[in-house]
């Protein structure tokens, strides 16, 4: 029984520190950057979770269960999806600010009496100048980067909750590998190390609400008292995804291999 609990206090801890992963807090920042709550936000970080712990049960137990082996190009394609993620998480959020960037630089000609505030469109915040003709609103409300998506899926119902998840579960195929060789190692007994995946997965689960509630506090905090603040962090937040995204490609793709004859994958 201690050994079990012991077990179980690990896995716990360790997923809770996994979750701070820069290439996961990077992953959820460019989200949360565009949320106006922190409930919302610490929601959003759940369902990461959530997606992540999916894919590390399901996978890591084909590991630890049936002695699945996955192959070098295999695992880098994994780790290198993350890469690509990143890099359109960037794309999106420097959409959004660069059409601000662009609707700054040059504001609207019509109306003597325009000016500028903050306002929302779903998830997506910005500012232009306006007036307050109904018909001047400064651009057509299906001219927003996401709104396209809100239109297709928005529908659903389950946009907003299957998109965290797909994030999560991506991240959770480039880890799940590493997670389960640890787990083998140590732990002999097959139903404890599943069952030491699934806590692992929980102390994810939590360790992730805290990160993102965290984040949120500066962009809920200056996004209606310094606008432009809220903006530059969001633009930070969409360069260092899509920096970051470029850098694992490179370096699954040319350091690792993945593009040669000769791939080199260490899950760790």
């Amino acid at each position: 029984m201690i050994t079990l609990l012991s077990i179980i206090a690990l896995g716990f801890f360790l997923g809770m520190r996994h979750a701070t992963d820069p290439d996961h807090v990077v992953a959820v920042t460019t989200i949360v950057s565009r949320q106006r709550s922190i409930r919302h936000a610490a929601l959003i970080g759940v369902l990461w979770g959530v997606g992540h712990t999916i894919t590390i049960l399901v996978v890591g137990s084909a590991i630890i269960l049936f002695g699945l082996v996955i192959p070098p190009r295999i695992g880098l394609t994994m780790e290198m999806s993350v890469g690509l993620m990143l890099i359109l998480l960037g794309i999106l959020n420097l959409t959004g600010m660069m059409r601000w960037i662009t609707e700054t630089i040059t504001p609207l000609q019509s109306g003597q009496h325009s000016h500028s505030h903050p306002h929302g469109h779903g998830d997506y915040v910005h500012s232009h100048p306006h007036s307050h003709n109904p018909e001047k609103h400064g651009h057509a409300e299906d001219a927003t980067p996401l709104s396209w998506m809100d239109r297709t899926f928005g529908r659903l119902g389950l946009y907003q909750v299957v998109r965290p998840m797909a994030i999560g579960i991506v991240h959770g195929l480039a880890g799940s590998a590493a997670v389960a060789l640890l787990v083998l190692t140590t732990i002999r007994v097959p139903s404890w190390a599943v069952l030491y995946l699934l806590v692992f997965g929980i102390g994810t689960v939590a360790g992730m609400m805290l990160i993102t509630a965290a984040i949120a506090v500066p962009f809920t905090f200056s996004e209606s008292r310094f606008a432009r603040l809220n903006r530059g962090l969001g633009l930070v937040s969409g360069l260092v995804s899509l920096g970051f995204g470029f850098f694992i490609v490179y370096q699954m793709g040319v350091v690792k291999g993945l593009f040669t004859h000769s791939p080199n994958w260490v899950p760790r």
